[in-house]
């Protein structure tokens, strides 16, 4: 079956049951676009982490299937494998090497691997990540940052068709965050269906074209970004000095939630016009300074979805 059609990752009715009953995953019907950077997200203990090992062929499922590149897992683990550059939990390092010769034996541990390009592939890994400088240190020196940066490097040795990246800015500074973005970007751009799970709904937002979400075992929802963004509703913001009041109107109005924020108050808006709304304000005396809709966040959908918070580190 081809994978434009079928979708990198697909998986139906995949399900995971641990020991003493826990179900960890519970019937997941996922499917990742070609060519996309997909978001995974959902609250802690939510199954991302299960379901990725499973995918990766690293857990056996309980029952229901896994096709990876096309293939099943973890049937087909030797022949997806080389295909996939994974960071899962954050790299394994040898702490007494330095970060290139953390490469080289990772390469060199790779049945697949030319040997006569180790040194070349391994030098462009570290230059993409941002590391050069760095190549020549032992890890044990290296920041939580570092250490990701350089996982993710030993991910890039190779061309890859997939990307499983688990939490990938875990650690880093803003700017180190802006760059990673900035690859996965590239990466995409490139060709590599990327799969990442993260804790930052913002960051899935700006790099994700397309998400999941889960919540106790269970797939919520999937689809491009821009659609869940759009199935949440916005908030309607009020800015005035006149706050008491425009909480009391927009209430009489229809307005849901509504919350005072020193000199701003928002609200789920109505079914009604808005323009109604504003009117009334007006006409018991509110001064309105602005008013309008606030655009809805990933996080809004998020918690619409699941009326959960979003510590989705697990």
């Amino acid at each position: 079956m081809d994978e434009e059609d079928d979708g990198v990752i697909r998986t139906r009715g995949l399900t995971k049951r641990y020991r003493g009953g826990q179900l960890a995953v519970d019937g997941l019907d996922l499917t990742v676009p070609a060519g996309s950077v997909f978001g995974f997200l959902g609250p802690n203990g939510s199954g991302k982490t299960t379901t990725i090992r499973m995918l990766m062929g690293l857990v056996e499922p309980t029952s229901g299937t896994a096709r990876v590149l096309g293939h099943p897992m973890p049937r087909s683990s030797r022949a997806v494998l080389p295909r996939v550059g994974a960071l899962i939990e954050g790299p394994a390092l040898y702490g007494f090497l330095t970060g290139r010769d953390n490469l080289l034996r990772y390469d060199a541990a790779d049945p697949a691997a030319d040997p006569r390009t180790r040194r070349t592939r391994v030098a462009a890994a570290l230059d993409r990540v941002g590391l050069t400088a760095a190549a020549g240190k032992k890890v044990k020196a290296y920041s939580l940052g570092m250490k990701q940066r350089l996982g993710l490097a030993a991910a890039l040795l190779h061309p890859r068709d997939l990307l499983v990246l688990d939490e990938p800015t875990n650690g880093l500074d803003p700017q180190g965050m802006r760059e990673i973005r900035s690859l996965v970007r590239e990466l995409a751009s490139d060709g590599t269906t990327v799969f990442l799970s993260s804790h930052l709904l913002d960051e899935i937002e700006q790099v994700c074209t397309h998400a999941a979400v889960m919540a106790r075992g269970r797939l919520v929802t999937q689809g491009a970004v821009a659609e869940l963004v759009a199935g949440a509703r916005g908030r309607l913001v009020v800015t005035t000095p006149d706050t008491g009041a425009t909480a009391r109107v927009l209430k009489e109005q229809g307005v849901g939630d509504v919350v005072v924020d020193e000199d701003r108050v928002t609200g789920d808006p109505p079914e009604r016009d808005l323009a109604e709304v504003n009117a009334a304000l007006v006409a018991a005396g509110v001064r309105v300074r602005g008013f309008g809709l606030e655009r809805a966040s990933l996080e809004d959908a998020f918690v619409a979805l699941t009326g959960e918070g979003f510590d989705v580190a697990g």
